[in-house]
């Protein structure tokens, strides 16, 4: 995200004040190769009507996710060993243990008559395919992964046993329709999340469900500006009153909102969400 002369927060208001300067970065974030040759410089901006966080700079991301976020977040073949960690944790220690219990309680409840291998979901932003891995050997559903790294969608498709489809979703055409579309720490690494949200309508079965999990930054900010809510991959970091304007602004209700500090230490919001339907005016 370029340095913004005057930003403009996800629920349209302009107004912000400068929280956080960063001269280097924090230590616990990734370093990324932005090919700029200048100095490491940006700024976190919060909103003063909702509490969003903004993080703004000049460095160049253009091509942070075809490859080398991969390539820096998990290394050479990093992405089998990551996968087998995280699958082999115990359930008290896991993220993903938390999140699939909680969506599938939520579709039972959701959905009338659950059945094993009834439902499909889609899951933007795989990555290295945990999700998709435990539900679909909790429940038996219907599993597509989508990623923009071939070497993501390869792991998907061979280790996890899933659909796995590789591209940039906010261009892909034809993916069907699904029951659930997730995003797991998605929404926050794109410019407009707004936008990328109100695309998913499409791809949602009448009566279906969106769900998000996003970094809480009024939670984060208390503890440090070094928090990895806060690092550079992250253009939004969220407060509750901005994932209600994020849900209004895409064409969705909220149905469920809630924040917790997971087993791994991240602030997180998570929300369930269903498409807004307008009824037609008769002339």
């Amino acid at each position: 995200m370029s340095v913004l002369a005057n930003p403009v927060c996800l629920c349209g208001e302009s107004k912000f004040e400068e929280v956080f300067i960063y001269h280097e970065p924090p230590a616990g974030e990734i370093r990324f190769d932005f090919g700029s040759g200048g100095k490491y410089f940006r700024r976190v901006l919060r909103c003063k009507t909702c509490g969003h966080f903004l993080s703004v700079h000049d460095m160049d991301m253009t091509s942070l996710y075809q490859g080398h976020y991969v390539d820096s977040t998990y290394g050479n073949d990093g992405i089998r060993r990551a996968f087998e960690r995280i699958v082999a944790l115990d359930p008290s220690k896991s993220d993903n243990v938390g999140r699939v219990k909680r969506i599938v309680e939520f579709a039972a409840r959701h959905f009338p008559n659950v059945r094993k291998g009834r439902h499909s979901v889609l899951d933007i932003g795989s990555g290295i395919c945990v999700f998709l891995h435990r539900l679909k050997n909790e429940t038996g559903w219907e599993c597509t992964a989508l990623d923009p790294d071939l070497r993501a969608v390869a792991h998907a498709r061979e280790r996890v046993g899933v659909n796995a489809v590789c591209g940039d979703f906010m261009r892909l055409q034809g993916l069907g329709r699904f029951d659930m579309v997730t995003f797991n720490k998605v929404l926050e690494h794109v410019a407009d999340p707004v936008a990328m949200l109100a695309r998913s309508r499409q791809n949602l079965n009448p009566g279906g469900f969106v769900y998000i999990e996003l970094p809480d930054g009024e939670a984060a900010a208390v503890d440090s500006q070094d928090r990895e809510e806060f690092c550079i991959d992250h253009h939004h970091i969220f407060s509750a009153d901005s994932v209600r304007a994020l849900a209004k602004h895409a064409g969705f209700a909220l149905l469920e909102l809630e924040r917790l500090r997971e087993p791994s230490t991240k602030f997180t919001l998570r929300a369930f969400l269903t498409p807004i339907v307008r009824k037609e005016t008769r002339h």
